[in-house]
């Protein structure tokens, strides 16, 4: 007899495995299909996020600052560190181990659920009250579901005039697998990539030039915080960061890369021993068959989807990277479990406005909500508070007191607008912003919640005071 699923999930991403889990956890017969190979050709669950992305970069930018750290700070604790050296390749196999961790967690977690998996490319072939999937793989075979949610992710934009090989021009996934610390490491990009796979390349002894086309530096972030961190990366850090600067053309020769790129309207060169481009994501909608069915997609790209990721046909949903908002790995699992739960007869949302982002470098960015320049744009009245971790006790305790929260507030109801964090474990702290915005809190809501002493969420309870000048700290 011909299995049909209740749902059917295009991809194993973070969007996709957790949409499975959760529509399994409801009761729903579910599948999950996707075509992600490891550098050994085999199937590994967890799409770009877990395999090529969030996981693996960040145990490099852990690996890379306690090796600065032994370098540069601990002897302002008394500890001595001679013939401090690097190992790349040891640090890449523990990034490695981690990988695989996690991707057999996934599978695991499948089984647990009574997820069916199946390996292979797939193509929606028709639409109806049962969807077809035709499964390209060892052998092809149908699908057939009652609801599909595509979730195949994104994908790194490529320039013409920088061809990509993953071993001298790399892309995301092969700037994780550097054999060896380059002496001059070229970024195209200084967005969320650029700057972490930057920061961890230099903190290891290259030089690292970054070349971003844009005249602003971090145009998304606050611009308080955007104009802290470049002054940090450059100084601090020692990121060469140059601004409007288009890159025109690039030539190999052996080891050697020489870049041309254009900046204010003169030509000019510079020669380095690697390039990690950086210049954003696009979305993977192509090769899935929604031409076959009829899903809408816009101009860029993207599935277009209501406030529930509900494609233009009834019984498709589409949600993480390849349909609107950020390309944000919990902005897809939280889609995916409120798509499940929909399918189940469920109310699930997302609220887009209070999804939070982090740009883990040294220190760590991280914001949500409107920017001071949103709000002035749309001529909000608004009041701010902003509190410098050099002021924290804990901050200073740990060594680690750049930056500073910014809280900003409406003028007049009070209401928190956005919180932006430059300082350290800001990847942290700005949950507690997140929780508040999403149940309406106001500036005093913060200011009379007890924080812990000495903690480095006082920095939030003081940014919080300062929207009406109370601080306490300063």
């Amino acid at each position: 007899m011909e299995t049909i699923y209740d749902v059917a999930v295009i991809g194993a991403g973070p969007g996709g495995y957790i949409a499975a889990i959760r529509a399994a956890q409801l009761g729903l017969k579910t599948v999950c299909i996707d075509d992600f190979t490891d550098a050994a050709g085999k199937a590994s669950l967890g799409g770009t996020c877990l395999n090529v992305g969030c996981i693996p970069s960040k145990a490099l930018l852990e690996s890379s600052e306690n090796y600065e750290k032994a370098i540069h700070k601990f002897h302002e604790h008394g500890i001595s560190a001679t013939n401090v050296s690097i190992d790349v390749s040891k640090m890449l196999a523990r990034k490695d181990g981690i990988v695989k961790q996690f991707t057999n967690g996934i599978d695991l977690l499948f089984k647990k659920n009574n997820v069916t998996q199946i390996h292979g490319r797939a193509q929606i072939v028709s639409k109806g009250d049962v969807v077809s999937i035709k499964v390209g793989g060892a052998s092809e075979v149908i699908v057939n579901a009652k609801n599909v949610i595509i979730a195949t992710g994104s994908q790194p934009r490529h320039m013409k005039s920088v061809p990509v090989d993953n071993e001298y021009i790399c892309d995301n996934k092969g700037a994780l697998s550097i054999p060896n610390t380059p002496k001059h490491l070229l970024v195209i990009g200084a967005g969320v990539i650029g700057l972490e796979m930057g920061s961890v390349w230099r903190r290891l002894g290259a030089q690292v030039t970054i070349l971003e086309a844009l005249p602003h530096f971090l145009t998304a972030v606050d611009e308080a915080v955007a104009k802290e961190a470049k002054k940090i990366f450059t100084k601090n850090v020692g990121l060469d960061i140059r601004l409007g600067c288009a890159v025109q053309s690039v030539t190999r020769k052996g080891k050697e890369i020489t870049v041309t790129y254009k900046e204010d309207d003169n030509l000019k060169t510079l020669e380095c021993d690697r390039i990690v481009v950086a210049v954003g994501r696009v979305p993977n909608s192509s090769g899935v068959g929604l031409e076959n069915v009829g899903v809408k997609v816009d101009e860029r790209g993207f599935i277009v989807v209501d406030n529930h990721n509900v494609s233009s046909v009834k019984n498709i949903y589409a949600i993480g990277d390849v349909v609107r908002g950020p390309m944000l790995a919990h902005k897809s699992s939280e889609e995916g479990v409120a798509v499940a739960e929909t399918i189940a007869g469920q109310y699930g949302d997302v609220n887009l406005e209070t999804i939070p982002w982090v740009i883990y470098t040294s220190p760590e960015i991280a914001w949500v909500g409107q920017t001071e320049q949103d709000l002035k744009a749309d001529g909000v009245p608004y009041k701010v508070g902003k509190f410098p971790f050099v002021a924290s006790g804990r901050a200073q305790a740990i060594g680690d007191s750049a930056g500073f929260v910014k809280m900003i507030a409406h003028a007049t109801t009070d209401r928190i607008l956005g919180v932006h964090i430059i300082g350290p474990y800001a990847s942290e702290l700005i949950s507690e912003a997140v929780v508040a915005m999403e149940f309406g809190a106001t500036a005093e809501d913060i200011a009379r919640i007890v924080h812990a002493h000495p903690s480095l969420s006082e920095a939030m309870h003081e940014a919080a005071l300062g929207i009406d000048n109370r601080y306490l700290s300063l």
